[in-house]
């Protein structure tokens, strides 16, 4: 698959008014490149306001979760998605400061979510996701609902007018198959990328390293495919996200990605179609080293570091005031021609 990168003669003429800001060179640090980003994907210079940010939080159980690898009870999950529906959740707080519309999906929600609105509910491809390291996360079939799931959420955000995509998580458990997706990409143990999730103590993390490891070892080569690592290790909700990412990348729209979940997605997304971390920007730095490890794989930095592991997408969104700051100083700040007149 041949995606279209951002665009290079953009991305330069960005880069050369940002060094013809009236401000001292490399004044703007990290803003100015995340601007420069941001007018190649728009394809034009100076760079369009970032005013249809839109999150997309694909919820999903996970088998592992009843197998002593997080600290809460999977009945959390469902428990949270009705509290993202009523808008109370933390990341409805970052978006409705930041302007961001959120949009909450079942996947995979061992509940049958009685009295939810229907919209919520359609794509549910099944009731928890398998246990990985017993067995396979999904069958071929519903590996194949939830990928195309994402994939056509995706261009119904585009439709609606998306400027930018992120995606968030619902899961309990959902650590311990992003982690095994991270470790399988990368090719390292499951004791490098294994994180404490919502908090676990030291023997409850030496377990879920043994629990990420068994699966890794259960699955062995299948995971030169990456299409076979999300059908072994990854779940319903993840498989959708990966679909997302790559359908919003295919289609040029650029993603501001959250934390382990997201960039589990990403590095995958980036195996199945070669190129396109182009689209991708980090909004924050997790506290899971997985995560830290897969930025560095794809080359992305974080536009925010606050020690965040909450997930549902509140990262990213915290982050985009960071983005609308860096397009604020590409529009607006003026030239230093124009500061010092014709004879500059």
């Amino acid at each position: 698959m041949t995606l279209t990168a951002p665009d290079d003669t953009v991305r330069q003429l960005a880069a050369d008014r940002l060094a013809g800001l009236a401000t001292p060179p490399g004044a703007l640090g990290r803003l100015g490149e995340t601007a420069v980003w941001w007018a190649a994907t728009q394809g034009q210079v100076p760079p369009p306001e970032l005013t249809n940010a839109r999150l997309v939080i694909f919820a999903g159980d996970h088998g592992v979760a009843a197998h002593g690898v997080s600290a809460f009870p999977s009945e959390i999950t469902g428990a949270m998605l009705r509290t993202f529906l009523a808008g109370k959740g933390g990341v409805n707080a970052l978006a409705c400061a930041h302007d961001v519309s959120v949009r909450v999906l079942d996947l995979g929600v061992n509940d049958d979510l009685v009295g939810v609105p229907a919209e919520v509910t359609a794509h549910k491809v099944r009731r928890s996701s398998g246990a990985i390291h017993l067995e396979d996360a999904l069958s071929d079939d519903e590996f194949t609902a939830a990928y195309a799931v994402g994939r056509a959420v995706a261009a119904e955000e585009i439709a609606a007018g998306a400027q930018l995509l992120m995606t968030g998580d619902m899961g309990i458990g959902n650590t311990t198959p992003a982690a095994a997706m991270i470790a399988a990409v990368l090719g390292v143990p499951a004791a490098e990328v294994t994180g404490r999730g919502t908090g676990i103590d030291d023997i409850a993390w030496g377990h879920k390293v043994t629990v990420v490891q068994t699966a890794l070892d259960r699955v062995g080569d299948r995971t030169a495919d990456p299409y076979e690592t999300l059908k072994a290790l990854s779940s319903a909700d993840l498989a959708a996200t990966t679909g997302f990412l790559v359908a919003a990348a295919e289609a040029g729209v650029p993603v501001l990605l959250d934390g382990l979940m997201s960039v589990a997605c990403a590095l995958t997304a980036e195996q199945i179609a070669p190129g396109a971390v182009a689209w991708f920007a980090s909004g924050h730095r997790s506290t899971e080293p997985g995560q830290s490890m897969a930025l560095e794989k794809m080359g992305l930095r974080p536009l925010v570091d606050l020690e965040m592991r909450l997930g549902e997408g509140s990262g990213a969104v915290a982050a985009v005031p960071v983005l609308r700051s860096a397009i604020a100083i590409l529009r607006d700040v003026a030239l230093l021609s124009e500061v010092m007149g014709d004879g500059a």
